[in-house]
């Protein structure tokens, strides 16, 4: 059975046809920059790279060319849509409605609408992908996968807010996460490389992109991450603020007179390291420009300190680390923010090996061998685990 994965973020639309027979992908890419006029799609198959400079505002038209690329009369991976068996989509907030992955139907679509208000940039997104691929495929199964579910094993004293008790009741107001199924999976590549059960180990995991978050495991479970509510908390991101003084948001609003949609359209979307130097929201380019750009240094040093400094919570909260794992594009890529951040953190008698650290996008141990904290860089594979999950649903 073909498996089209679709991962739709804030101003990103990722996608992998899977053969989930050979285990194989078929072809995989990404749309950035969607909403923007710098749009470009780059796909891939058999390690050949097209892009398509195309703008698109919203997360629907790229679908469509993302199909047409699928179908195309070169590099086409497939004849016909037919092919594909089931959709697999990433859905960033199940609130405390999901706790695990289901068949898609039109009560399912309207209540990751409701858990909208929770993640404004990715949910309505997703839910777009959805009516797009019901409307072009409507015979094709789907399923939906929630980053939330993996950090429902949270104890209430990570996930209750210290806020009258009601706006719990009432509201479901609390922690809930993200980027879960990359938290799963890494965590558990990373105890298979190490040969040993993830529920022996305290691990550490930083989802370093776009969207940021760090997440504590304990006997395989997440015990805490540094999401919150939203997606918007936690450690400063590329366009997001991350934790704040709750008095900045309402003292913002009192001297502006700013509406609740207009003061978290900035906090989400123009606040973060991008606003900090006053850049374009592209991490690539901040951190090549900090080198020069005094604003830009201060937005990176930001970034790698907050992530060290929840590290460093999370070493308290585990009762010590026994390994950290990078993943995301970021966690990924940049070679020196994985220095910054276990530099930040060689008191806990955590050491990297330059020449192992440079390395991009590629499994591996960048701690010494004398380092007390193992750490890796395992680039994450949300699509194969989305893909696991379709399949498992669809054939049940």
């Amino acid at each position: 059975m073909k498996i089209l994965v679709l991962n739709c973020g804030s101003s990103s639309l990722k996608y992998q046809l899977i053969d989930m027979d050979a285990k194989s992908v078929l072809a995989k890419g990404n749309y950035e920059r969607i909403g923007e006029k710098e749009a470009f799609l780059t796909h891939k198959v058999n390690k050949e790279k097209y892009i398509i400079k195309q703008a698109v505002m919203a997360h629907d038209e790229a679908l469509e060319i993302i199909l047409q690329q699928l179908l195309h009369k070169e590099y086409g991976v497939i004849t016909s849509l037919k092919e594909v068996g089931a959709i697999g989509h990433r859905i960033v907030h199940g609130g405390e409605i999901f706790k695990g992955s289901c068949i898609v139907n039109d009560d399912v679509i309207e209540k990751i609408a409701q858990c909208g208000e929770f993640a404004p940039l990715h949910n309505p997104a997703a839910v777009l992908g959805i009516k797009a691929c019901k409307k072009i495929m409507p015979k094709v199964p789907m399923v939906t996968v929630f980053d939330t579910a993996f950090h429902q094993t949270m104890p209430k004293t990570s996930y209750i807010y210290p806020i009258p008790y009601e706006y719990y009741e009432k509201y479901r107001v609390r922690k809930y996460g993200a980027h879960g199924t990359s938290h799963d999976y890494v965590s558990a590549r990373v105890a298979e490389i190490m040969n040993k059960k993830r529920q022996d180990l305290k691990i550490v995991t930083c989802h370093l992109g776009q969207g940021a978050s760090i997440c504590a495991i304990k006997n395989g479970k997440s015990i805490d991450t540094s999401m919150g509510l939203t997606p918007l908390g936690g450690i400063a991101m590329v366009t997001r603020s991350g934790d704040l003084d709750p008095s900045v948001v309402t003292y913002i609003m009192e001297k502006t007179g700013l509406e609740p949609n207009k003061m978290n359209s900035i906090l989400n979307k123009k606040s973060g390291l991008a606003a900090i130097c006053n850049m374009a929201p592209d991490f690539r380019e901040i951190e090549e420009k900090s080198y020069n750009n005094k604003d830009a240094k201060v937005a990176i040093d930001i970034f790698t300190s907050t992530i060290a400094q929840y590290i460093a919570r999370y070493a308290v909260k585990l009762n010590g680390i026994d390994v950290i794992v990078f993943t995301g594009g970021i966690g990924e890529n940049q070679i020196n923010v994985r220095k910054s951040v276990c530099e930040q953190l060689s008191f806990m008698g955590l050491e990297v090996d330059d020449e192992k650290n440079n390395s991009k996008g590629e499994e591996t141990e960048i701690s010494t061998p004398a380092s007390k904290i193992k750490v890796y860089i395992i680039p994450t594979d949300e699509e194969m685990m989305i893909a696991n999950e379709t399949i498992r649903l669809v054939k049940q």
